[in-house]
């Protein structure tokens, strides 16, 4: 294993002060380093908070600023932050309106984040939204059902702007809820994922061979298949979404072509290309796009395809300013 690092067990600290140190007009570490937290808060207006486990960068951290989060939990690599971190994100960023976690759905982050909302709900006004966008994980009964993969930026982006409107708590935990349920994600690896700490792939795959349906923590998919042209693969993803998704006549539609971490943005507009023929073709407009590696999974090669069916206030908020170290639009 090759990795740009001195220790595994140092590898996140070091990356994270790396990140703040590079994006300081944006963002600074909050109390303890337990959250990093935008730089310039917001009186009487909601928090965004949300976090996770190192590797997925730049999701989360790289969300942290106006328009998106005012704060983010990094915990170990692939590893739910703790209690702890999320209560101090909590308590650094609630000037008066509460805060909204926006947790993925996976075991982990959903236990840790519920148990900081039991210890700090008595002092702060607080809700969730669940992001459960991944289809594949709907094949199977493990778990708590669908995982929260790459729809989750789309999730945070359109809050984070919410938010900045003046939306209420309870309006912005309605607003994520019901987006959640249009926004469908499905990936596809070239190889697995080399964690530092074990120094082996999460799984192998020979010359010929793709791994269909990956989630982000480096887990296998639900098939293996033989490898196979670009437009293929991408069909078959594509497909799996639009049978997924119930798209009403002028639904107005944001696709996302997102790198896994090992993925060149050549390739990815390849398959961006190749995506939105195919959803347009299946009857559904494109009207906003994202393409680029937003939500990682270390050193994966792999892509996702996350479409998601919007509201003209939901296009609307889309396209509000955004100023993170990740996204930034006028």
């Amino acid at each position: 294993m090759k990795k740009f690092m001195n220790t595994a067990e140092t590898m996140v600290t070091e990356s994270v002060e790396g990140f703040v140190r590079a994006h300081e007009a944006f963002v600074v570490f909050g109390p303890e380093r337990k959250c990093i937290r935008r730089r310039h808060l917001t009186l009487d207006k909601v928090a965004l908070i949300s976090g996770g486990g190192a590797g997925h960068e730049p999701m989360h951290i790289g969300f942290v600023g106006h328009g998106m989060l005012d704060a983010a939990c990094v915990g170990h690599i692939f590893t739910s932050p703790t209690p702890s971190q999320i209560i101090a994100a909590i308590e650094e960023t609630d000037t008066g309106a509460g805060c909204l976690l926006v947790v993925k759905n996976y075991d982990g982050d959903l236990m840790n984040f519920e148990m900081a909302i039991e210890m700090a709900g008595d002092r702060h006004s607080l809700g969730m939204v669940v992001v459960s966008d991944d289809i594949d994980t709907s094949r199977t009964d493990e778990g708590r059902g669908r995982r929260g993969v790459a729809g989750t930026l789309i999730v945070e982006k359109i809050l984070g702007a919410a938010a900045e409107r003046g939306m209420s708590l309870v309006e912005l935990k309605g607003l994520g809820e019901g987006l959640n349920g249009r926004i469908r994600s499905m990936g596809v690896a070239l190889n697995g994922v080399t964690v530092p700490q074990t120094e082996r792939p999460t799984f192998s795959l020979g010359p010929d061979e793709m791994e269909m349906g990956v989630g982000i923590h480096g887990e296998p998919g639900h098939a293996r298949q033989p490898f196979a042209a670009s437009d293929a693969i991408i069909g078959h993803l594509c497909e799996t979404i639009t049978n997924d998704i119930a798209a009403a006549p002028g639904a107005r539609a944001l696709l996302f072509i997102n790198g896994l971490g090992g993925t060149p943005p050549a390739e990815l507009y390849l398959a961006y290309n190749g995506a939105r023929r195919f959803i347009e073709e299946s009857g559904i407009p494109i009207e906003r796009s994202l393409v680029g590696t937003y939500v990682t999974s270390l050193d994966m090669q792999g892509l996702s395809v996350t479409l998601a069916l919007l509201t003209d206030q939901e296009i609307a908020l889309w396209d509000a300013p955004v100023a993170t170290a990740a996204l930034h639009w006028p």
